[in-house]
C-alpha cells in the first residue's frame, strides 16, 4: 500500500507519528484526524515533488524575536517636530531618556504618542 492510501485508513497513533517524523513535533492539541490525513497528504506531495517547505527546516524552535541587527553601542538619531531624540543599542534592548526599552515600537510610541514601527520611524532597515 502506497503512503497516500495508507494515510486514509490509518489510525491517530500512526498519524501522529507520520506527524511527528513530517514537521519534528507533536500535531496540534485535539486536531480531527481528517484534518491530519489533508496535512500530511499534502507533505506527501510536497516531497515527491522535491519542493522544500519551511517545515523542512532542522528541527530546531524558532527564537522568540529575531536577533537585532544593530551593534550594541550604535546611536539612532530622529527628528520629531523640531526635537532631536536619541535612542542607544544595549545587548538586550535599547535605551531612551534614561529607561531601558525592549523594543524601538514602544520607544516611538512613547515619542509620538500614536502607534509607529519602530524600526520605521528611525529609519532601521529589516
Amino acid at each position: 500500500m502506497s503512503f497516500p492510501a495508507e494515510i486514509l485508513t490509518a489510525e491517530r497513533d500512526v498519524l501522529v507519528s507520520r506527524w511527528k517524523a513530517a514537521f519534528h513535533r507533536e500535531p496540534p492539541p485535539r486536531v480531527h484526524t481528517s484534518l491530519m490525513r489533508r496535512v500530511l497528504a499534502w507533505q506527501a506531495q510536497i516531497e515527491a515533488s522535491g519542493t522544500k517547505t519551511p517545515f523542512q527546516s532542522p528541527a530546531q524552535p524558532p527564537s522568540p524575536k529575531a536577533a537585532p541587527l544593530l551593534p550594541p553601542g550604535t546611536r539612532l538619531l530622529r527628528e520629531w517636530q523640531g526635537a532631536t531624540y536619541e535612542v542607544l543599542v544595549l545587548v538586550n534592548g535599547f535605551q531612551y531618556g534614561g529607561k531601558t526599552y525592549t523594543s524601538l515600537t514602544a520607544i516611538a510610541r512613547t515619542i509620538t504618542g500614536t502607534p509607529w514601527s519602530g524600526p520605521a520611524f528611525f529609519g532601521v532597515k529589516r
